[in-house]
């Protein structure tokens, strides 16, 4: 078997020495983002084709399309090496299988290179937990905001990092939610640096305000400050946040504005221009999850109706996870659950809702005290509604938010096991 090792040169003359007492030649050595300048035509990169694999110490400026496209065509299959879990992310990303560790030795390295390779679709779990999550809503106020808070903070539980991006250029809310002042530099500032090419991890968390999370982390990139400032959000700028965030969090939750229109594109002179719903396209066209939430009443559900088959020509085949908002059975009567779920299955095609109850009392102490609802009132239906939501619709099943979520946890299951305990 014939390999070329792109990785820093003390890594690269190791496996260079132990390779080949396992029957593996070593044709090449280089540096890691040679792979990279050769996808990109680069005449300092002349790199032999007639090879089985190639070792590649992974990161964001070696692992790139336009290497694994050099790669692909000339039928050379890429074995990563990661040094830290961002890496791991990236390697599932690109859909190459599993990854090795950075220091792994010469037997592992060979097991890899001789092992069948697997289609990217038998390796994954039924349901991937999403690296970029959406929240939209139709027109209204149908609660974005409130949602992509608590999202945020629910999905921080186990350890996780979270990364809360305010995307709407119409109304930007999360600073003033989250009591954060609304000068901090957040996505503006991120949008300039990638503009100039120098957005990183270190970048990202200058920029951003870390508020904590359940019991992990959870870092806000704030919005504009005036609704005029929306050019600033431009479509490249913002697909450039959203990419390097991925490696930079372990999930990102973006909150978008409600309007999906792309009549200016048709009144306007620039071809190229500014426009003021990108944000909102280019984050929902990123997204590994899109939710949808919509008052749980009859206007929020008509909005709702005429607002999905935009949305689902927006997304594509992008997975929509659709929440009700504020149910009560005031406003819709007998059964609201079931009638929401009837209206939608019959004039939308969507045969899974959840359900957000209404509870004034903790969302208005939330608020007053510029929280998260699940920190106020960690006991609310709301806190519990959105644990389920997380834990059921939007991470695996081995998440310890399901985990933490499930019915052996509730306090029947918990009356049931001390009655046994007194018998």
């Amino acid at each position: 078997m014939r390999v070329i090792v792109a990785a820093d040169s003390r890594r690269a003359e190791q496996l260079s020495e132990d390779l080949p007492r396992y029957g593996v030649d070593v044709v090449a050595l280089c540096a890691a983002d040679a792979i990279d300048a050769a996808g990109r035509g680069s005449e300092d990169a002349a790199l032999p084709t007639d090879v089985d694999a190639v070792l590649l110490q992974t990161s964001p400026g070696t692992l790139t399309a336009a290497g694994v496209g050099w790669c692909d065509r000339a039928g050379i299959r890429i074995v990563a090496l990661c040094a830290d879990p961002a890496d791991h992310r990236l390697v599932a990303a690109f859909g190459l299988g599993e990854a090795l560790e950075l220091g792994a030795g010469a037997v592992e390295i060979v097991a890899a290179l001789n092992a069948p390779l697997k289609s990217p679709q038998s390796a994954r779990s039924p349901r991937l937990p999403p690296g970029v999550l959406a929240i939209w809503g139709p027109h209204g106020a149908p609660g974005r905001s409130v949602l992509s808070i608590e999202l945020a903070r629910e999905l921080s539980r186990g350890g996780r990092h979270v990364a809360l991006i305010d995307g709407d250029t119409h109304a930007p809310s999360l600073a003033l939610s989250l009591g954060l002042s609304d000068e901090a530099p957040g996505l503006a500032a991120a949008c300039r640096q990638a503009e100039f090419g120098g957005l990183d991890i270190a970048e990202l968390e200058r920029v951003s305000t870390s508020v904590g999370g359940s019991d992990g982390r959870l870092d806000v990139l704030t919005g504009v400050n005036r609704a005029s400032r929306w050019p600033e959000i431009s479509a490249s700028r913002l697909s450039q946040v959203l990419h390097a965030s991925r490696f930079w969090a372990d999930h990102t939750v973006i909150d978008v504005s409600a309007s999906l229109e792309r009549d200016e594109e048709i009144v306007s002179d620039l071809h190229d221009g500014p426009r003021r719903n990108a944000a909102t396209l280019t984050a929902l066209a990123a997204a590994d999850v899109v939710v949808a939430v919509f008052s749980a009443d009859p206007s929020g559900v008509a909005r709702f109706l005429r607002a999905y088959s935009e949305l689902r020509a927006t997304v594509g085949t992008t997975r929509v996870v659709a929440i009700a908002n504020r149910l009560r059975p005031g406003a819709l009567g007998i059964d609201a659950r079931g009638q929401i779920r009837r209206t939608l299955e019959r004039f939308a095609g969507i045969h899974e809702v959840w359900f957000i109850p209404e509870d004034t009392r903790a969302a208005d102490a939330a608020m007053l005290a510029s929280r998260a609802i699940g920190d106020i009132a960690p006991r609310s239906a709301i806190t519990h509604a959105i644990r389920r939501i997380a834990g059921e619709a939007l991470l695996p099943q081995s998440s310890p938010v399901v985990a933490a979520s499930s019915a052996s946890n509730s306090p029947r299951r918990a009356l049931r096991r001390a009655a046994a305990a007194g018998r």
